[in-house]
C-alpha cells in the first residue's frame, strides 16, 4: 500500500467510475483498476460494489476512504511543513465563498492579498454552503466563508464581520413615505427572496424574525437564483427584498429607482466566518488572509477582531 493507492481509492470513491478516476490521476484505466483489486486483496476486504453501471462504495469502504483522506491530507501536511521552512505563506489557498458572498467581497480583497502576500496563490470556488462544506470535509478545499454556523468537531471557525441586512424597494414604495422601517413594516412587506437551496433566504428571515414566506398572492411563486435577479425583479415593481450590506453596491448603480433603507432593529445582521478543518496545516495562511479582509472592510458592516 502506498500514497498512489490511496489517490486511486479517494478518486473512485468520489466519481463513482474507474474511468473518469483513471482520468483524474492522470492514468490507465486497467492500471487504476489493478491497483484497487490489489488494495482489496491486500486488506481482505471489498471497497466498491461494481455493476455495469455503476461503482458504488462499501460501508466499510467508507471508513476506509476517510481513512485515506486524511493520510492523504497529513502526507501533504508534510511536503508543506518541508516548504515552509523556507516561507510559512507559499502556494495555493483553495478558498469557498457563498453566491450571495463572494461577487462583492472578493474584488474588495484579491489585490491587496495578492499585493501583500504576492507567494499566496488563490483559488477561489462558489457553491451553495452544502457543497462546500462536504468539498471542505473531503479535503478538496482549504476554507470557506460561511454565513451559517457550523456544528462539525471536525471543523474550526473564525469570526469576521457581521453584514447588516437592508430593505432594498422601489422609489414610488409605499414605505418611501416611512422615516424609519421597523419589525411591524418588514411583517407586511411584500418580500421577495431567493430559492430554496439559499442560505440566505433562511438567514434574512431569522434575523428579521420573519416567520414565514410569502405563500399567497402575486409574490407566492417568485423566486430568484441570484441577488442580481432578485434586484431586477424589485426595480420592475414586484416587492420588495433585504439584501446584505456588502451587495448595496451593486443595488444603487444597478438602478437609480433602487432605494436602500437601514433597518431600525437590532441584531439584523448575518456573521460571517472562515471556516477550516482542524487538521488543516496552514493556520498561519489562514490568519493572513483573514486579516486581509478585516483591513479591507467597508464602513457599512462590523469588523469581529482587530487586524
Amino acid at each position: 500500500m502506498n500514497l498512489r493507492d490511496l489517490k486511486y481509492l479517494v478518486a473512485v470513491a468520489d466519481t463513482h467510475h474507474f474511468g473518469q478516476s483513471a482520468e483524474r490521476c492522470f492514468v490507465s484505466q486497467p492500471t487504476l483498476s489493478g491497483q484497487i483489486k490489489k488494495l482489496e486483496e491486500e486488506l481482505g476486504v471489498t471497497l466498491f460494489e461494481r455493476t455495469k453501471r455503476s461503482v458504488e462504495t462499501t460501508p466499510l469502504g467508507e471508513s476506509i476512504v476517510a481513512q485515506a483522506r486524511r493520510i492523504l491530507e497529513q502526507a501533504d501536511a508534510l511536503r508543506q511543513l518541508a516548504q515552509s521552512y523556507q516561507d510559512p505563506l507559499v502556494g495555493p489557498l483553495r478558498i469557498g465563498a457563498m453566491p450571495t458572498l463572494s461577487p462583492y467581497l472578493m474584488p474588495l480583497i484579491l489585490k491587496p492579498l495578492i499585493k501583500q502576500y504576492p507567494q499566496i496563490k488563490p483559488v477561489l470556488t462558489e457553491e451553495l454552503t452544502d457543497s462546500l462544506l462536504t468539498r471542505l470535509g473531503k479535503h478538496e478545499i482549504d476554507a470557506v466563508l460561511l454565513a451559517t454556523p457550523v456544528e462539525n468537531p471536525d471543523f474550526e471557525s473564525i469570526p469576521l464581520f457581521d453584514e447588516p441586512f437592508w430593505l432594498v424597494h422601489p422609489r414610488n414604495h409605499p414605505l418611501s413615505n416611512k422615516k424609519k422601517i421597523i419589525q411591524e413594516d418588514l411583517d407586511n412587506a411584500d418580500l421577495l427572496l431567493l430559492a430554496e437551496g439559499h442560505c440566505l433566504a433562511e438567514q434574512a428571515m431569522e434575523v428579521c424574525h420573519i416567520h414565514e414566506r410569502t405563500t399567497y398572492g402575486d409574490l407566492a411563486d417568485l423566486r430568484a437564483a441570484s441577488l442580481e435577479t432578485l434586484l431586477q425583479m424589485v426595480a420592475a415593481g414586484f416587492g420588495s427584498t433585504l439584501l446584505p450590506a456588502l451587495a448595496l453596491k451593486t443595488a444603487s448603480t444597478r438602478d437609480s429607482d433602487l432605494v436602500a433603507r437601514q433597518l431600525q432593529l437590532s441584531d439584523t445582521f448575518r456573521r460571517i466566518s472562515l471556516v477550516y478543518r482542524r487538521t488543516f496545516p496552514r493556520r498561519q495562511v489562514l490568519e493572513a488572509f483573514a486579516g486581509v479582509i478585516l483591513e479591507n472592510l467597508p464602513d457599512n458592516v462590523y469588523p469581529l477582531n482587530t487586524p
